[in-house]
């Protein structure tokens, strides 16, 4: 069995990955980030996309998103018992993990140093240096909500589906190097939605169908069979949607 470390923060996604990945290979470690404080994180974002963008931003999370959250609950749960996934974070809070502030800390360099895996599998952290990459002889891989390279960044199904991109709404499993989400791909599907999903659940079926991509991945990987996938599609970096822009797309071209 390969030697695995998981690389993540605390949530339902890193939940979901680590259960699963833990009853098929089981894992070595996990490395828990705490998540940037909101001030610095919406100063940052200002910085990025300006002050009248992160506003509405912050709009459509404040007022939005805990009302589709209620819409997509029992949704949530149908996808969960389908693929036979659990979003429990019992199960990794209680493995023992490393608690670091970041994942770029001294201390994350520290315990994957200790820990020395052969794969290092990441989810939902912050951007990680060329440091933390080189500092063990192992293959460190990411699933990213979107296809890549064309839907890079955040919602990547959501911003598909406003395109009008229906065959480009899914999930890669990539290695992962110093940029956003464009490493070398090793997995793409795409995910199947109902009238039923919503901002909230194309998420949850993303990772559902791309943890199946992953422990294909790490096997392939184990085995030395990982190939590097390519396709012919633009590269986009994508946010989060504005309080506006999401009721009118909702409203005129019906995207949940």
């Amino acid at each position: 069995m390969p030697k695995i470390v998981m690389l993540c923060r605390r949530g339902n996604a890193s939940a979901m990955v680590y259960n699963a990945l833990e009853k098929e290979f089981g894992v070595e470690c996990a490395i828990i980030e705490n998540a940037p404080s909101r001030k610095t994180f919406i100063k940052n974002r200002i910085k990025k996309l300006g002050i009248f963008k992160v506003a509405g931003q912050l709009m459509f999370s404040a007022f939005l998103v805990p009302l589709l959250r209620k819409e997509g609950k029992v949704r949530k749960q149908e996808i969960l018992a389908e693929y036979g996934f659990s979003d429990d974070l019992k199960p990794l809070l209680d493995s023992d993990p490393v608690l670091v502030n970041s994942v770029n800390d001294k201390e994350c360099i520290e315990a994957l140093r200790r820990i020395n895996p052969d794969i290092v599998v990441v989810n939902g952290t912050r951007i990680i240096s060329e440091e933390v990459l080189g500092c063990v002889d192992a293959t460190f891989i990411n699933m990213h909500a979107g296809i890549t390279p064309k839907y890079r960044g955040c919602h990547g199904a959501y911003w598909a589906l406003r395109e009008g991109d229906r065959e480009n709404a899914g999930v890669t499993v990539h290695l992962v190097d110093k940029g956003i989400d464009t490493g070398g791909i090793l997995y793409q599907s795409v995910i199947p939605m109902s009238e039923k999903d919503n901002f909230t659940t194309y998420p949850v079926l993303q990772t559902c169908v791309g943890i199946a991509d992953e422990i294909r991945a790490v096997r392939d990987i184990t085995e030395g069979k990982a190939e590097i996938k390519k396709n012919n599609l633009p590269s986009s970096l994508y946010s989060h949607p504005t309080f506006f822009g999401y009721i009118y797309h909702r409203l005129v071209h019906k995207v949940k």
